[in-house]
């Protein structure tokens, strides 16, 4: 019985590995789409990555997004047309899997939180 045991305790966890794996593969992927999106829509006017300035001043880098309100609240925007922003931003309109992409990418790029010690601190 105890070497029954510990093939199943072998076999399960080698399929819980194997699923973590592909999940994170599949994130990665999410993420990849995500960030295309962003570069072929969106590029020309943010910034797009952890670090650098937004071409068009008045559009804000994405890495911050999440320092205003959740990235995920974005959903119901990107699905129904996103209009709001700088004064000259183009109307984008995204179906469920390009949604999810963009926002797994954006995500995995936001910034940290400034709380008001840190704000203080770097004035």
């Amino acid at each position: 019985m105890p070497v029954f045991i510990t093939r199943l305790f072998l076999v399960v966890s080698l399929s819980l590995t194997a699923n973590a794996l592909a999940s994170a593969q599949d994130d990665s992927e999410l993420r990849r789409h995500g960030h295309a999106l962003l570069e072929s829509h969106c590029s020309r006017c943010h910034a797009i990555e952890r670090s650098g300035e937004s071409p068009h001043r008045e559009a804000p880098p994405f890495r911050t997004i999440g320092q205003r309100y959740p990235v995920e609240s974005l959903q119901e925007a990107l699905a129904e047309g996103l209009s709001t922003g700088h004064p000259d931003m183009p109307e984008f309109v995204f179906d469920v899997q390009e949604i999810n992409a963009l926002l797994a990418y954006l995500k995995s790029i936001q910034a940290p939180r400034v709380g008001p010690r840190e704000r203080k601190a770097n004035q």
